[in-house]
């Protein structure tokens, strides 16, 4: 992990990534991606695929890499729906939040600096996982999938999230767990401080993030 970074002032809102970030599901989600791919697409998914194709990004956009054109709405719309549910499926009862997450949220709350969440999830899959984690009122600012035109590692989704909060993206921290997240925070102006839930540190730092943790046990101490 690198030394911690330190702002000049606290930031004035943090944008918060859902998978791989509030919660370590990934597992889960690549499970769902390598059994619907095979069974809709006649695809058997690599673990490279996995790695540099799937993770971070719309269900649509992650079609289009992994075949080389985009999906009608038609085929779009099937995939996703077979793949989330069976996400849910896979996930129900089993997810749990990021070590040191809660304690991060009561200091955010403490010093009243503002957060959202931007994820590339649809809205049935965060309230699931928002229940499932126990957090279903500590994020009612979010943008999700469906709410943006390009997905990351575009950056609207983080642009559109610090507008929620009426702030600069500039002035905001994001969390990501994904290359293509970080690249999305990254072209937004935030400053990113990724989770290795997903992927390398040195993969995460070359997308542009700042500092690599494992968790956010300790974290509003570096916060300060």
């Amino acid at each position: 992990m690198a030394s911690p970074i330190s702002f000049p002032l606290a930031p004035a809102g943090v944008l918060f990534d859902m998978d791989g970030v509030l919660t370590s599901n990934n597992v889960f989600h690549r499970q769902a991606w390598r059994e619907v791919a095979l069974s809709h697409m006649g695809l058997s998914l690599t673990e490279l695929d996995l790695d540099t194709k799937v993770d971070g990004g719309r269900n649509p956009e992650i079609m289009q890499r992994l075949t080389g054109r985009p999906p009608t709405p038609e085929e779009a719309l099937l995939f996703h729906t077979a793949k989330e549910e069976r996400y849910r499926t896979l996930a129900r009862g089993a997810l749990r939040e990021v070590a040191g997450l809660s304690a991060y949220l009561d200091i955010l709350s403490a010093r009243q600096i503002p957060y959202a969440l931007v994820t590339s999830a649809d809205r049935v899959n965060v309230e699931f996982g928002l229940e499932a984690l126990g957090f279903s009122g500590h994020f009612p600012k979010r943008i999700l999938g469906e709410d943006v035109t390009r997905g990351k590692p575009h950056s609207e989704p983080f642009e559109r999230g610090a507008a929620l909060l009426n702030l600069d993206p500039r002035h905001c921290l994001a969390h990501e767990d994904a290359v293509s997240g970080v690249m999305s925070a990254a072209a937004a102006g935030c400053v990113v401080v990724a989770l290795s839930t997903t992927q390398t540190e040195a993969a995460l730092l070359a997308a542009g993030a700042r500092l690599v943790v494992p968790d956010f046990q300790n974290w509003p101490g570096w916060l300060a």
